[in-house]
């Protein structure tokens, strides 16, 4: 009659309840994982919902160097302690709150709930991977509005105003706090149109319209730095 050896029937038993339980571990961490990618996406050209009402878009999202999950918009869409929703996701509820802005920049800074919002660096296709100068006369710029969508036009130059930037992209109510980007740098937020005596943008796709009018993302950056306010050091999510 055989015998057996009872270490090895031990060490078989532990053999098999350890890959039992790495296999229990992996599925939970597949799990956890799934279950942190559950809340809203959003990314800059995403529409957003300022105090219930007022329609207006991401500029980008990411993180600051305080660790906290950021945003932007135009400062016309509403000012520090108003509350944000996602366009796409109105019944989510609040989503984040407006912490800090400047109206003569036009820009709102949103803190926004890690636990209710995944970032993401692209938004139908329009994609965002990093920071980049302020556009030069000629430069193609292209941006994401929730009312009128993509379109891309040549840059003009500086505007009349300190910290704007001239670009023949179509915009709209609603658009306010679009990305504008050259080469999917983020350069600016879309502020709004050149001049009300030129016709207004109809459809992106015929460009005699007036040029809208975008603030520089970095003139904006520098007076956060500047003033300490939440969003220094902003890193857009997806930055490469």
């Amino acid at each position: 009659m055989a015998t057996t050896n009872p270490r090895l029937t031990v060490r078989a038993a532990a053999t098999v309840l350890l890959a039992a339980l790495t296999v229990i571990a992996g599925a939970v961490t597949g799990i956890s994982a799934a279950h942190a990618q559950t809340g809203i996406p959003l990314g800059g050209g995403s529409g957003l919902v300022v105090n219930g009402e007022t329609l207006c878009t991401l500029t980008a999202i990411g993180t600051d160097n305080r660790g906290n999950l950021i945003g932007f918009t135009s400062a016309h869409c509403g000012g520090p302690g108003a509350v944000v929703a996602a366009e796409a996701a109105q019944n989510a509820g609040v989503v984040g709150e407006m912490v800090a802005g400047n109206d003569m920049l036009d820009y709102a800074v949103i803190k926004f709930d890690p636990t209710k919002v995944v970032p993401v660096n692209e938004v139908n296709g329009f994609r965002i991977d990093g920071l980049g100068p302020d556009p030069a006369f000629g430069d193609v710029a292209c941006k994401l509005g929730r009312t009128t969508g993509y379109s891309c036009g040549v840059t003009w130059g500086p505007g009349q105003e300190p910290g704007t930037i001239l670009n023949q992209v179509c915009g709209g109510p609603g658009d306010s706090g679009g990305p504008v980007t050259v080469n999917n740098r983020l350069v600016g937020m879309l502020h709004g149109a050149f001049s009300e005596d030129l016709p207004t943008c109809v459809v992106k796709f015929i460009p005699l319209h007036t040029p809208a009018v975008t603030m520089s993302f970095n003139t904006q950056l520098a007076d956060i730095v500047a003033k300490n306010r939440p969003g220094s050091g902003f890193v857009p999510v997806g930055s490469r």
